[in-house]
């Protein structure tokens, strides 16, 4: 069972940056794909950004291109999502997910292509 925590979640004002970190309990990012996605009350689940698990490219939803930055590091079960210029509309609670099925440079942007989840981890940002 892999399992996957994040980290680096707060409050923060508007225009302020914060980092998310994504822990795997096992060596998975040698062949799966990681993402971040992310949910404000009563709106559906979004795609933030993700990873393939050959690539070193981010995809990005058009809300945070520009912004947001992810990258990994296999060697420590790794994915970071660094967050910058942020906006109050990026209030959410922030979710990691890992794709055992994804190409080697695929990133898939429905989150029912992810089979593993975090716990999640709040981003608040304060006009």
């Amino acid at each position: 069972q892999v399992q996957l925590v994040e980290s680096g979640g707060g409050l923060v004002q508007a225009g302020g940056s914060l980092r998310l970190s994504c822990a795997a309990s096992q060596r998975i990012f040698n062949n799966y794909a990681v993402a971040w996605f992310r949910q404000a009350p009563g709106k559906e689940r979004d795609f933030v950004g993700g990873i393939s698990w050959a690539g070193s490219n981010g995809h990005y939803g058009d809300s945070v291109m520009g912004r947001f930055t992810i990258s990994r590091d296999n060697g420590k079960n790794m994915v970071t999502l660094q967050m910058n210029s942020l906006k109050p509309e990026d209030t959410a609670i922030y979710y990691c997910a890992a794709d055992s099925d994804a190409g080697p440079f695929q990133v898939g942007r429905i989150s029912s292509q992810y089979e593993y989840w975090g716990q999640g981890t709040q981003v608040t940002v304060s006009s």
